[in-house]
């Protein structure tokens, strides 16, 4: 069976063609071809030889994704619904930026992690996404942006500039196929996104956390933590109870103890369950002398899940300044458009309503 070249890290591919006879530095042509000048045709690839064509073509596929549906917001959010091979639907959503084109992308089908106020959490999980399936989301913007900006193709603007893996899915429960997906779109011969321009979240797995720190990358973190406590934390997200936030706080001063590197905490508010005054000073507490800063996020409202947006974003913003807290509050993206994580995929499988 024929492997998608979009699995391929450089020195996969590099080591792949030298093992069958081939120069090695002929992935960095075949690199070119497809990242750089998005030449997606073995046969077109004029500086390599018709014997190492003739080998990829009986080796390798050059695919692609079914892109079903695209929507875009009155903000410029595009948000795309694509199809696997497997009939399976993934989710990528273009956000343009004052710094660039910033895109999240989904690393899973569906996501075990069951956070209660999250869309994806009342996806079935069905499998992890491979390399390919991650990479070919970034392919398929850059693609749209190249058409987009035709007339001014030498645009910053006309290539994917940021990445965010916080789409469908627990990244660090596909974390071999992440870091190949990272490694690929970092690569000066890939995509060449800088690795300070790349941040994978995750809900808390503590393990994969330290194994990232080990890594010692450029690439961001951000934790997705969105309780103060143990109590809330528990009701909201079932992987508090294997890693509760103690055990995750030691792994994040870990992590920057090995990286040296600030961290991102994500808070979604949510009307009386983790926005209270009370709240905030406990989350102060909690992040304390760690360097990073605190993300605050409205909720998006599901009306499968009983949670509703809270009305105290100011407030709580304000406790958390006043006590010398680093924290933002987070613009908003395609709310008109199913923008948030999960939403379009389960609203075209009858899983969220129609009018949401």
């Amino acid at each position: 069976m024929k492997n998608s070249i979009f699995n391929y890290t450089l020195p996969s591919l590099g080591k792949t063609l030298e093992e069958n006879g081939f120069k090695k530095y002929s992935a960095k042509q075949i690199f070119n071809w497809i990242y750089e000048k998005n030449v997606l045709d073995f046969a077109l690839m004029t500086n390599i030889s018709k014997e190492l064509k003739l080998f990829l073509n009986e080796n390798f596929i050059i695919n692609s994704l079914n892109m079903l549906v695209s929507e875009e917001s009155h903000d410029g959010t595009i948000k795309l619904l694509f199809m696997l091979d497997d009939k399976r639907t993934i989710e990528t959503v273009l956000m343009p930026q004052k710094y660039g084109q910033s895109v999240c992308i989904t690393t899973q089908v569906g996501c075990k992690m069951a956070c209660k106020f999250c869309a994806s959490g009342l996806i079935k999980t069905e499998r992890n996404l491979e390399t390919h399936e991650m990479v070919l989301q970034i392919l398929a913007i850059n693609l749209l942006l190249k058409e987009k900006y035709k007339n001014d193709p030498d645009s910053p603007r006309a290539r994917v500039s940021h990445v965010v893996v916080m789409g469908i899915g627990e990244p660090f429960d596909n974390f071999d196929n992440v870091w190949n997906f990272v490694n690929i779109i970092n690569d000066d011969y890939g995509f060449n996104i800088g690795a300070r321009h790349i941040t994978v979240s995750t809900c808390g797995v503590v393990p994969k956390i330290k194994e990232f720190a080990d890594l010692q990358s450029q690439v961001n973190l951000a934790i997705s933590l969105h309780a103060p406590n143990n109590e809330i934390r528990n009701k909201l997200m079932p992987i508090n109870k294997a890693y509760p936030v103690e055990k995750l706080m030691d792994a994040i001063k870990y992590y920057i103890q090995k990286t040296n590197r600030r961290i991102t905490f994500e808070y979604i508010l949510i009307e009386d369950v983790n926005d209270s005054e009370d709240n905030a000073r406990e989350l102060a507490k909690l992040v304390k002398g760690i360097n990073g800063y605190v993300n605050l996020i409205p909720y998006n409202e599901v009306e499968e899940n009983p949670f509703k947006r809270s009305t105290k974003i100011g407030q709580f913003f304000s406790v958390l300044r006043k006590l010398n807290v680093n924290a933002i509050l987070r613009k908003e993206y395609g709310i008109d458009i199913n923008a948030a994580c999960g939403q379009l995929r389960a609203k075209r499988e009858g899983i969220i309503k129609n009018e949401i």
